[in-house]
């Protein structure tokens, strides 16, 4: 992330959780951020990535026992596009994508 030769994305199930969560009272501390996500996201310099069918087919036909709607989406956009995952949730090696963290 830190070389500017690398395209940064964030996925459209990322802005969905932190929206999420925000609402519901567990990321009291980004309201700023969430009021135009769009903007803070550009402002860094980074890309959306919008959820396709193909990612939801995709996230939707992974194996095992994991539920969680979001990273499984990240899963599946992470496969599909070949990109790196950001995140230190150790269930996403055992879907075979590259993470950092």
């Amino acid at each position: 992330m830190a070389d500017a030769a690398n395209d940064v994305f964030v996925s459209a199930a990322s802005a969905w959780e932190i929206s999420t969560k925000h609402r519901i009272g567990k990321l009291p501390g980004v309201a700023v951020l969430v009021a135009d996500l769009d903007a803070t996201i550009s402002d860094q310099g980074f890309h959306g990535l919008a959820i396709s069918v193909r990612h939801g087919q995709i996230a939707g036909a992974l194996p095992g026992a994991h539920r969680d709607p979001f990273d499984r989406m990240l899963i599946a956009q992470a496969m599909h596009e070949t990109l790196a995952l950001v995140s230190n949730e150790h269930v996403f090696d055992t879907f075979g994508v590259a993470r950092f963290w």
